[in-house]
Order: C-alpha cells, then structure tokens, then sequence
C-alpha cells in the first residue's frame, strides 16, 4: 500500500498538520511530492485542493479506515506546489520536520488590510459644471463651491479626498450632497505600500555602455544558457570590476522575456545602494523585502509578486522563496557570505536551495563574489559550475595600494592605540585634500580566542588547528573536540604578561579618531547604530552626500559599497576572524580583508588601504594585500586536505540542546557511538562530541558531534538513520537534535 501525507490547500487551513491519504493503485507510478492533488476532505467530504508533502509505505497510525485521494490535478501546478517540493527537499537534505520546512518556503503572512486612496470623480460636463457653479455661488454653502471649482480647476475632474478634505474643508456632508446630486462620485484604489524608500527620488538611469570584459562575460554567461540544462555559473570579479552591471544586463533580456528574477544580497545595510542602483535601471518592476519592513509593507510585496506585478526582486536570504510564477533567474551576489547560511532549522545554505530551486522552476543560477567560498570555487574548478571572470576594475581603474602594519613593532614604539601611526599619518593627509577614510574594525570571532600583543602567538588547539575559546574559570576550550586547558598567565612563546583577549570596539575607536582628529566629521555604522528602521540608508546616505568625512564601523561597512570618494581605508585588528575558533577562519580572513581593501580607489583618485595586524606573514593576510584569489586558494585547499574540511570533504554537525546537562552528554555519547559502530570501516570520522562555541544559552546547554566523509549522500544517509535511532528512543524526548551540513 502507498500512503500521501498531505497539506490541505494553505490559503483556507492553518499550516500546522499534514494528513495521510491512502493512494489509489491507479496513482502509484505517478504521484509525487509538491504534487498538487483533489482530496475529500471534512465531515461532509468535500473535495479540495492539497499539496503531497511526503510520500509512505506505512500508515501513521494503524487500524484506522483512511480516505483515499481523488485525482491528481496535472494542470494546477502553482507556485506554492513548486515551493512544497523544495521544502521536501530541504526537509531531506537538512534535517528537519516537513512544518520547518514548509514555514520556512511559505512564511504565513498575517493578512493585511489594504491601503485605499480615495479620489472624488466629477460625473457632470463641465459646461454643466460651470452652470451649477454660478447657482452656488449665490448660496451661502461655501464648502460644496469650492469643493467644485476645484474638481473643474483639475483637467481631468478628479481630486484626492484627503488633499479636499485637508485644503478645501470637505466634510463627509458636503460629499454625500455630491454623491446624491449626482455631481460626482467618490471611488476608493487599493494603493500597495511602496517598500523601496526614497522611490519617488530615484532617478531613471539608462543602460551602461558594458565594458570589453563585461560584454565578454555576458556572452559566456548566455552561451551556457543555450544548453538545455545550464549550470550555474560563478562570477569571480575583482572588486570594483562591474559585475552588477553585468546582473542587471542579464536580468533585463530575462524582463524582456517574460520573466522574473531573484537578487539575494547578505546584508540588509547593502539595500540602500543596491535597490536604488536596480530600481533607477528597471523602475517600480522592482521591489525589496527584509526584516526591517513592516507587516503591512512585507504582506504587499509578497502580493505583488505572486500576481505578477513585480520582475525583480531584492534582499538577503528569506527573499529566495518569493512566490514568483515566471522565475526565470536567480543571483546570489557575495555568495561567499555566511549570511546565506540558516541558523534555525533547517540549516540550508541559500546557495544549494537556490540551485535546487531553479531546477525546479527551469530558472537559472549566478553566483557572484570578488572572494568566492572555497566550496563554489571548488565546484568550478570541478566543472559543476561555469567560472567566468572580470579580472580588472571598471576603465581599468588601478586597485588600491596596500600596506600590512605590524602591530607588535607598534608596541615597541611605544604605541599603544588602535591606531597606527602610520594610519594617523594617512589620516591626517586623507583628511586636508577633502577625501574620505573608512576604518573597518574586523569584530567577527573577537569572543574568545586569546592570543599575546607582544609576539602575536594565539592559543590553538593541538588536534585541530583552531583557536581555543576561553570560558569562566580561566579555562581555554576547543569546540571541535573538547581539547581543554588553563589560560596562561605568560605568553609561552615570548614569556610576556600581554596575553589575553581582545577588548576594544566601534565606540573607543570613534572617541580615538575624534581625539585625534577634532576637525574630523565621523559616522559610525554597527550593530547599536543600525536598530532603528531607516537608520541603515540614513547613514549610508549622508557618507554618500560627503556629510561626513570618516565612518567607522563593523564588517557592514565593507561589503559592496561603492563611495568614489573613500581613498583610504584602515583595517584595524585584521587577526580578529583569522583566530576564531572555526576552520573557515583564514577563508574568513581572506574575503573580510579583500573586500575591505576593495572600498578604496573605486572613483577617479587612487586608493590605499592599511591592513593592521599582529600576524603579517599569514597567507590570509599577505594574500589579500596583493588582491590574489588563486594563490590563497591553493594554500586554504592544501589545509583542507590535511585536514578533511569541506569542501576536500563533506562535513555533517549534530547539534543538541537541553535544560538537563547530564542527559544531553549521555545523549550526544550515545549517537557518537552508535554512529561509529554502524558505520565502522567507512572511513567516517567522528569527532567529539564537545561542547558548541556557545555551551549554555538561556539554561539550555549546547553539544555537538561531528561526522565528516567524502560522500554526503552517505552522511545524509547517516542523519535518515540517526533521526530513527533518536525516533525510537525515549531518552531523547527531552533533548533536541538538529543537523548542518557543510
């Protein structure tokens, strides 16, 4: 017998359960999920519309008479069944329930009411209206003359109700005397709440002239488009080498055709320039969705989309699962980002679901980075994907020139700010010929990790090459295998007593710079800036109106944003992400310092960007200061390797959490157990369990086990076998497992 678990049709039930229907032997062979289906369905067995989620061989619960499905409606493919289908997907190949799963592709909009415009229309000729206003005009009803004088004043005899009832005093009376007199008629419009700020600002912008190389990678880019199953398609540009010019060329032949496109940024803070640079090219065809919107303005823009009003639209990682009927393209800029990674369950990674999503929709997929993640380049240089390449800025312009500070010769110097003095000096010379400085304070793996500011040693774990995180009690801790020790109170390598972790921040830094320099107009853009709603596009704008002459600020600053005016940039602790407690951290360090060093020299002046660090002959480091992708590749990929981390090796976490320390250890010790018996002679390794970076939050302590192989349909097979193990075992009833893939 084969069963269908099914969602019935989502616009009249709550998303909180599925139902299992029993399928009919005509059925079998061609029933699958995200299929659209008829099903009888309440007490009086009325048929309906559902969606199969999950397809058995076995009944929930047994002994039970099941209804049977209908018929499967071959032409009522929708957008929500294409989105069902990637939610099984997901469901599959993240680990998580099909409800995760489904909230996540059809977050439940709470239903708005409308924004109406009301609009007084005049029903009478306007010889007519002249006449009647001759009559009025003897009367003593002041409101109704100029309520009419107004509507003939108006070429086309219509007038907004709230402009009349704000300049001219029309009241609800005057209206209803109109109304009834047959003079004129007031009609309400269904206004859709603009989520672009600024629109009616935005001026229209035609066309770039593409440069030789764009036009070069547009063309490479279409030529795979021609196969009848394209791949995608990595776009390794350098910074300020044009690729938004080559999405928006690519974007518009798919307008022209009839479709629709999918921009995916990382950061809500890259809104402001990126919306207003697609909205000036494609007008109000584009919309945006975020976090920052209001209901009402996120129900509209989803609306729109799902009735086709909209082309494009733009935002971070939820806006991949617009309901768009005609999705023809999706682009993923800085696809190198850990933002498109899910951090709630299921932990997808927006770049696998937007592949898988076009597969399903016959769209295509760019990927787009100046610092590509090793797993995309990777995939390229393994033919999965096509690489195309802009290897040069805009005209030619020159890249930055880049100077790495040692931090500890600053030490000997008696120099004990966050400020270099070299950096003070370039200040001081940025500032007199009226250009702008950014300073990027590298704050991403600054919780933990200690390390020695005379000698630049950091405290690693001696099995796997990341740095020990430190803990109450003076306890330094690895969160890959549990490796622990005691914080030293000297550095072991130079024996000095400056050791310990990092403490400064965006604030102290602001009150360094305006010390320094109290001539100096200073913006600073983080986390406590950024709150408020519009703050974003409020401090992004004023920088780009020259209102101010330094920003600082935290890794939102260095992503994509183009100022023509910044010529200097200063990267201050640039050894911060490079000794988290992550085997990414050098990848990390890489793109943060390229993309920092990539702000600079983008107008007509040259740029320098200063890179201040306690660990100069890194090859993150060094690498990034001469803007070489290929050379740090090839030396992440030698580590990798060494130490089977994705993308040399698939690699799968097992996360569980729970308020009963003890039985979360004895949990975690009996997955890892029954993992390596079962899988024994695999070549599987599993490491740990130990405890997560983060081991308590909220009274919920947190573990991790992980298990890493060659093959991910194998580690997928492995969760599928864990997630029964945890199924049929009573002890995990009050422990929750999640899965990450990597």
């Amino acid at each position: 017998m084969t069963y269908a678990d099914i969602i019935v049709d989502i616009s009249h039930e709550k998303l909180d359960k599925s139902f299992q229907y029993l399928v009919p032997e005509k059925l079998k062979e061609e029933i699958q999920v995200g299929m659209v289906v008829s099903i009888p369905f309440g007490r009086g067995n009325h048929v309906r519309k559902g969606y199969v989620v999950g397809i058995s061989g076995e009944p929930k619960v047994k002994g039970i008479q099941l209804k049977s499905v209908a018929g499967i409606e071959n032409d009522q493919e929708t957008t929500e069944s294409r989105l069902i289908a990637l939610a099984g997907w997901m469901k599959e190949n993240y680990g998580s329930t099909m409800i995760q799963a489904l909230k996540t592709v059809l977050p439940i909009q709470k239903k708005m009411k409308a924004q109406e415009k009301r609009w007084i229309t005049l029903l009478i000729s306007r010889e007519d209206g002249e006449k009647l206003l001759e009559e009025l005009s003897m009367t003593r009803f002041k409101a109704r003359i100029r309520l009419l004088e107004a509507l003939l004043q108006n070429e086309n005899g219509k007038i907004e109700t709230a402009w009349a009832s704000k300049e001219l005093g029309t009241t609800a009376s005057v209206l209803r005397y109109f109304e009834e007199q047959g003079i004129a008629s007031v009609e309400s419009d269904e206004v859709y709440r603009n989520a672009v700020a600024d629109a009616e600002n935005i001026p229209h912008v035609a066309p770039a002239v593409l440069s030789i190389s764009q036009q070069m990678a547009v063309n490479q880019i279409l030529s795979e488009w021609e196969h009848p199953d394209p791949r995608p398609v990595l776009l390794h540009g350098v910074t300020g080498s044009g690729k938004t010019e080559v999405y928006m060329e690519l974007i518009d032949k798919v307008i022209k055709e009839g479709g629709q496109a999918i921009v995916l940024i990382p950061e809500i803070a890259l809104t402001y320039q990126t919306v207003r640079r697609f909205y000036g090219r494609f007008g109000d065809k584009v919309s945006v969705i975020n976090s920052r919107l209001s209901l009402g303005e996120r129900y509209d823009q989803f609306k729109r989309a799902k009735q086709g009003e909209l082309q494009v639209m733009v935002g971070p990682r939820s806006a991949l699962f617009t309901p768009f009927g005609k999705l023809r393209l999706i682009i993923i800029d800085e696809e190198h980002e850990s933002s498109y990674k899910s951090e709630n369950s299921p932990r997808y990674h927006a770049r696998e679901t937007a592949i898988h999503r076009a597969k399903l929709e016959g769209a295509r997929v760019i990927l787009g980075s100046a610092t590509p993640s090793m797993e995309a380049y990777y995939r390229a240089k393994e033919g999965e994907y096509v690489l195309v390449k802009l290897e040069a800025r805009f005209e030619e312009r020159p890249l930055p020139r880049v100077s790495i500070i040692d931090m500890r010769e600053q030490l000997k110097k008696g120099n004990r700010l966050a400020l270099s003095l070299e950096l003070r000096e370039d200040l001081s010379q940025c500032l007199k010929k009226g250009e702008q400085a950014m300073l990027f304070l590298n704050r991403r793996g600054y919780a933990g990790f200690v390390s020695c500011r005379s000698c630049g040693h950091v405290m690693k774990c001696p099995h796997c090459d990341v740095s020990l995180s430190e803990h109450n009690g003076r306890k330094l801790i690895c969160h890959y295998c549990g490796y622990e020790t005691v914080k030293p109170d000297k550095c072991p390598v130079c024996s000095s007593p400056y050791i310990g972790g990092f403490k400064a921040g965006t604030q102290q830094i602001q009150q360094v710079v305006e010390k320094e320099f109290p001539e100096a107009r200073v913006l600073r853009m983080d986390y406590d800036t950024t709150r408020a709603k519009g703050s974003y596009e409020k401090i992004l704008s004023a920088f780009s109106r020259h209102e101010a002459d330094i920003l600082i600020g935290t890794q939102m600053i260095v992503k994509g944003h183009d100022f023509p005016d910044v010529t200097l940039v200063g990267i201050l602790a640039a050894d911060l992400s490079l000794n988290a407690d992550d085997y990414r951290s050098g990848e990390r360090t890489f793109q943060l310092l390229t993309q920092a060093v990539g702000r600079a020299g983008r107008g007509r002046k040259e740029g320098h960007a200063l890179i201040q660090t306690y660990s100069p002959d890194h090859y993150s480091i060094q690498t990034a200061a001469k803007q070489d992708y290929e050379e740090f590749y090839q030396e992440e990929m030698g580590y990798r390797l060494l130490m089977d981390y994705p993308p040399a090796a698939h690699m799968m976490a097992v996360l569980g959490s729970s308020e009963d320390e003890k039985l979360l250890e004895t949990a975690m010790h009996y997955l890892g157990l029954f993992t390596g018996k079962i899988y024994a002679g695999k070549d599987l390794h599993v490491i740990g369990p130990a405890p997560a970076s983060v081991g308590k939050v909220k009274d919920v302590y947190r573990r991790v086990l992980y298990l890493k192989h060659e093959n991910y349909d194998l580690l997928v097979r492995i969760k599928d076998r864990l997630e029964e193990y945890i199924e049929i075992n009573s002890g995990f009833r009050k422990v929750n497992i999640q899965f990450d893939f990597s």
